[in-house]
């Protein structure tokens, strides 16, 4: 979908400001069906995956968690019989920045 998943995620510590939502916007056009939510002034990217059972879902959170090792950037996951839902923000900005998208765009590549 977009060359996203091809960047790396960058450690941020809080000097940057949170994404604009025409910011959000145009990068929500990168990444494939990912709602973006406001939780008190604060946007988040959620998307929800479903799968055949519990086993499936399973090892998707486990190659999520991979990524998200490699990239030093750790999604809120939560999963359960037959599907997995994935909450991505920037906690030290408290909303998204461009690593939220890439690490969303790496996640959806996941086969």
């Amino acid at each position: 979908m977009s060359d996203l998943a091809n960047k790396k995620c960058v450690p941020c510590e809080g000097n940057i400001p949170a994404f604009d939502k025409s910011q959000i916007h145009k990068y929500l056009k990168k990444v494939d069906g990912w709602d973006v939510k406001n939780d008190d002034g604060n946007f988040y990217l959620i998307k929800e995956f479903s799968f055949k059972n519990f086993k499936e879902s399973q090892k998707f959170i486990n190659k999520v968690g991979d990524i998200a090792e490699i990239e030093n950037h750790h999604p809120d996951i939560s999963f359960g019989w037959g599907y997995c839902k994935i909450k991505i923000f920037t906690h030290a900005i408290k909303g998204l920045a461009e690593s939220d998208f890439v690490l969303a765009a790496k996640i959806d590549k996941i086969d």
